[in-house]
């Protein structure tokens, strides 16, 4: 589908503003923002730590688990990969890596024969490269308690041709004026992911906000930046939007309890460009029954 460009989206921009009861409200340069956070959000897909470059995930046992393209290795990498490459070591709360003679796998520039490796949740990720091929090791669980490999392959097909994501139009009447409510007693949001964990989080706010006279609530799971970090369901959800639901970062309320939820832009998450991300779902607090034509759409098949 061929997306408008950014004239077009600026001119409908326009035309929506100027009827809008709540332009007085917008930021200026509003449209101009939304569109240039949404480019650096298609640079950011495409790059070498982008989504569209996933080629594996593989998930390690207790002690040592042999990799590369041969199809007896415990984890099977691509075959532009060596047969044999090495072992993944498992043990306690460290992984190790011992990569085979004559293998060429390098960090930070230099080669790698045998190293601990640090998982994404302990620190910047220790990542290993052979040609095109680049992995690092996370860990996922409630507790931290599993270690995977996360594969990227900087010629994958997916970033090559990718053109975009399309979108509704942005409309200032879904950027909502939304309140920070106290929670008593928390709540505990249960959030599944796609791997099947289930993560727990305990909420002491809300942030509450109304459309067309009724009264809607959702539930932060997380902070980066001095953002919040929301995951949303809503009815549009499989058949105009991404399956798995949204997410969206909304400000910090100020010192009067006060911040905006701009919806137009809620995002896709990473489960909607690759089967190889370990994705969190809406928890029931956060599926709304309001249909939030805002933001991006689904893309492609939802994985």
């Amino acid at each position: 589908m061929k997306l408008a460009g950014p004239i077009s989206w600026l001119l409908l921009a326009a035309a929506v503003l100027s009827c809008s009861k709540k332009s007085s409200d917008l930021p200026e340069n509003y449209f101009e923002s939304i569109e240039k956070w949404h480019r650096e959000r298609m640079a950011s897909l495409k790059s070498e730590t982008g989504w569209l470059n996933l080629a594996g995930l593989y998930w390690l046992e207790p002690g040592e688990n042999r990799f590369g393209s041969a199809k007896d290795n415990d984890l099977v990498f691509p075959e532009s990969a060596p047969k044999y490459m090495g072992k993944l070591i498992w043990r306690d709360t460290t992984v190790t890596v011992d990569i085979a003679p004559g293998v060429n796998v390098w960090h930070d520039g230099k080669p790698v024969t045998r190293m601990r490796l640090v998982a994404d949740t302990d620190g910047e990720p220790t990542v290993l490269s052979y040609g095109s091929l680049r992995w690092f090791i996370i860990r996922r669980g409630q507790h931290h308690e599993r270690f995977g490999v996360r594969l990227r392959d900087l010629e994958h097909p997916a970033a090559k041709h990718f053109t975009g994501v399309e979108r509704y139009p942005v409309n200032p009447e879904w950027r909502v004026k939304a309140r920070a409510v106290k929670v008593e007693p928390p709540e505990t949001l249960k959030i599944p992911t796609v791997i099947g964990d289930v993560l727990e989080e305990q909420a002491d706010m809300a942030l509450e906000f109304e459309f067309q006279e009724r009264t809607y609530r959702l539930y932060p799971s997380g902070e980066s930046n001095g953002e919040l970090f929301i995951i949303f369901a809503d009815p549009t959800n499989f058949d105009e939007t991404y399956g798995g639901g949204r997410f969206l970062y909304v400000p910090k309320p100020n010192q009067d309890g006060i911040t905006y939820i701009d919806f137009n832009k809620a995002y896709n998450p990473p489960c909607a460009f690759t089967p190889y991300a370990t994705c969190p779902l809406p928890p029931t607090q956060n599926r709304l029954p309001l249909p939030i034509r805002a933001g991006e759409k689904k893309w492609g098949e939802d994985h």
